[in-house]
């Protein structure tokens, strides 16, 4: 399926305004109303999460009458649920929107342990939110998607929601769109430099994404194992909480978060709580390349704002900004015998290695080593 026509489909239901949060699965669709079809749509808004996405929809019909389009991950519908079923259901106000799904863990095909549950439960929880919906693949024709959203039309005129879900694959290929920013660190050259620093007392939970998998090799070619990091691979913008909790239990243990700049957007209040309620042996890392780049590399919806600011301002004791390897070691010296809670916001390039591995463990058999290697045994 070319990615125009169906942008361009969606554009003569009506649609001015497509809101969301970029996917792998969609990226040939994110790239697209991005870059070169970004005059298809009056308004393109990538938000913080899903939520945010269907109240810009609500936003949109209320204040226009028009229909918006709230594209996501399947992952992000739990972000979604909420809007949806207090707000936009049509037994409350009844808000009609489009939503594009995309279908990670689909049960039958190959995807990462953190997709197969919510791949296993996507049209089940369509149907559970009385949302109607079309699975479209790419051998869905041009035909089936106009009669897709006739039937969508139909939902709308009914105050009704209408999802099309879209497998793996669908569109058809076309070159990526390239992604930069200003920065010269390399992420993985971040990891490497923290992973160093490290001592054996230290905690670490490592954010969903690249981060994960960067500290995950990193881990097992300096230190030899990766036991002494929880790897959050799911669930994106709650690393930091469950490190906080670790760092309130763990109090004689320092407790670093290694957060990426997306993840830290997608449940920004969580800096609110922390600052106003701080674990003093917890450094919380930000990786900042404003991008979800393990998606696609598409920008965040806040690229280039400052995160050690916002830190700050929510009461973070201390606050650092680094750019360069030379200013992040000399920061984690500092931190080292700091005894305060304190937020590192490294800028670092877009970009990793082709052959960036992934965890060989099972999610559990991590959770185990890590249990253990913290003397909790279960």
């Amino acid at each position: 399926m070319k990615v125009e026509i169906f942008a361009q489909k969606i554009q003569e239901l009506g649609i001015r305004t497509i809101t969301g949060i970029p996917d792998s699965t969609l990226k040939q669709f994110c790239d697209y109303i991005g870059n070169e079809g970004k005059d298809i749509f009056e308004n393109h808004i990538v938000v913080e999460n899903e939520g945010a996405a269907v109240g810009i929809a609500i936003g949109e019909y209320l204040s226009t009458g028009n229909f918006a389009c709230v594209y996501m991950q399947n992952s992000g519908l739990g972000n979604a649920v909420n809007p949806i079923t207090s707000l936009a259901n049509t037994n409350i106000y009844g808000i009609p929107m489009l939503l594009i799904v995309g279908w990670r863990g689909e049960p039958g095909t190959e995807d990462e342990p953190q997709h197969k549950f919510m791949g296993k439960i996507t049209i089940a929880l369509l149907e559970i939110l009385d949302i109607p919906y079309a699975i479209v693949d790419a051998e869905t024709t041009d035909a089936e998607i106009e009669a897709f959203l006739v039937s969508a039309a139909e939902n709308f005129a009914n105050n009704k929601q209408y999802a099309i879900v879209i497998r793996k694959g669908t569109f058809e290929k076309r070159k990526a769109a390239i992604y930069k920013n200003a920065h010269l660190m390399e992420r993985e050259k971040a990891v490497w430099t923290i992973v160093k620093w490290l001592q054996p007392e230290d905690i670490v939970v490592s954010t969903t994404g690249k981060i994960s998998r960067e500290m995950y090799e990193q881990s097992d070619l300096i230190l030899g194992n990766h036991a002494q990091t929880f790897l959050t691979v799911g669930g994106m913008g709650y690393a930091n909480m469950i490190a906080y909790q670790l760092a309130k239990r763990k109090a004689n243990r320092r407790i670093i978060c290694l957060d990426g700049d997306g993840a830290v957007l997608m449940h920004m209040g969580s800096l609110a709580v922390l600052g106003r309620n701080p674990a003093n042996n917890m450094v919380h890392i930000c990786l900042n390349n404003g991008a979800h780049e393990s998606v696609g590399g598409m920008p965040t919806g806040a690229a280039g704002i400052s995160y050690g600011k916002i830190a700050k301002s929510c009461g973070y004791a201390k606050v650092y900004h680094v750019a360069e390897e030379k200013e992040l070691q000399k920061a984690l010296m500092e931190i080292r015998i700091s005894d305060e809670m304190v937020f590192l916001e490294i800028d670092v390039a877009i970009g990793s290695r082709n052959n960036l591995g992934r965890p060989k463990e099972t999610a559990k058999e991590n959770k185990f080593t890590f249990m253990k290697y913290n003397e909790v045994i279960r």
